[in-house]
């Protein structure tokens, strides 16, 4: 974990861009907050309220089609919601439970746990904040591994459950992310040995992200999260009952509303997964929108190869073409896509790109 803290340490933040203002004491939407919204953004069209219902596809991964709808979401749409996950509603309940635990402290309380200008864990603004002209509605925590340094400093005394809770869930996540990735590779009938598997499940590289997008005086001004693709290999999102906002882009449709499932979790394609699949199945553009009525809340788990690891497309999907110039990116560690998409965002993946 270590390794990959050390990719952000070339491209280290100023505090504007880590500490996120207090929502607790604004009544209105400051201008350093204030996105401008294009015609076609209007809220009955970003909230798909025109009747053109689209929804994503949920899939049962108790279910004999699992693999088969997995992987066929994965290349038409890059997102899907699994139920029958395996993982416990009580932990679901619980790590939201320490997620409101932490989000609801004072501002001055939550600061005593904030990243570091050169690191990747604590909490404070979202990474990606200093490639936009205004900032976001939204606050994170992020841990890779235990969060007992900055836990500890929030509560000296009373740190112990925020951790377990948050340790349990990333053990729960992490097997859940190797399921998935097992299914998607079937799917595309790459063999273990093909990736490296054991050494991919062994170094995995994960992080875990609490999100909260506070209540906004005025939505159509604010953007809770910005539009992005996310670094590794699969995001699986928990979103609180309540937590309306997620929008991915679909070519053809624009934004489409992620509504909350019960008891369902979001799952969507990373960069790496595109790289490795060579571009079978998109990374999915994606951007929250926050509520003037709902504390949204949200729960990510990132899940990707260890840091040395060299991504690039499967050698046996490029064969498979017939074609000796098939591969559509060249070769890189995770490290190294991880600090290029630090300084990078969207470019990042163009600059591997083989033309």
């Amino acid at each position: 974990m270590a390794t990959l803290s050390g990719a952000y340490t070339e491209t280290p933040l100023h505090l504007q861009y880590i500490i996120p203002i207090d929502f607790d004491s604004v009544e209105e939407v400051p201008q350093s907050h204030s996105w401008p919204q294009s015609d076609d953004e209007s809220p009955r069209r970003m909230f798909n309220l025109d009747g053109d219902h689209f929804s994503i596809p949920a899939i049962d991964l108790d279910s004999p089609d699992a693999i088969e709808m997995a992987g066929h979401a994965c290349k038409i749409m890059g997102i899907f919601q699994v139920t029958n996950h395996g993982i416990p509603s009580s932990l679901l309940r619980e790590v939201e439970s320490q997620a409101w635990r932490f989000f609801t402290l004072p501002a001055r309380a939550k600061v005593k746990a904030l990243r570091s200008p050169s690191g990747a864990t604590g909490y404070g603004i979202a990474r990606i904040a200093p490639f936009f002209n205004k900032f976001m509605w939204h606050e994170g925590f992020t841990m890779m591994g235990s969060p007992l340094e900055h836990a500890r400093e929030v509560w000296p005394h009373g740190y112990r459950k925020f951790c377990e809770v948050m340790e349990d869930y990333q053990d729960k996540m992490k097997a859940l992310s190797e399921r998935l990735l097992a299914m998607i590779l079937k799917y595309l009938g790459i063999s273990e040995h093909d990736v490296d598997w054991p050494r991919l499940r062994s170094n995995a590289c994960t992080a875990l992200q609490l999100n909260s997008y506070p209540r906004c005086p005025d939505p159509r001004q604010a953007m809770g999260l910005a539009p992005h693709t996310d670094t590794f290999l699969l995001t699986i999102l928990h979103q609180n009952h309540s937590a309306h906002g997620l929008q991915v882009h679909m070519e053809g449709r624009g934004w489409v509303p992620v509504f909350p499932m019960n008891g369902a979790l979001v799952v969507n394609v990373g960069d790496m997964l595109h790289i490795m699949s060579n571009a079978m199945f998109p990374s999915v553009v994606h951007r929250v929108i926050p509520s003037e009525n709902t504390h949204r809340l949200t729960v990510g788990y990132f899940y990707g190869p260890p840091t040395d690891f060299h991504v690039g497309p499967i050698h046996e999907l490029t064969q498979a073409s017939g074609r000796e110039d098939a591969a559509r990116f060249r070769s890189i560690t995770v490290k190294d896509y991880v600090q290029m998409k630090a300084e990078n965002l969207e470019k990042a993946l163009s600059m591997i790109r083989i033309k």
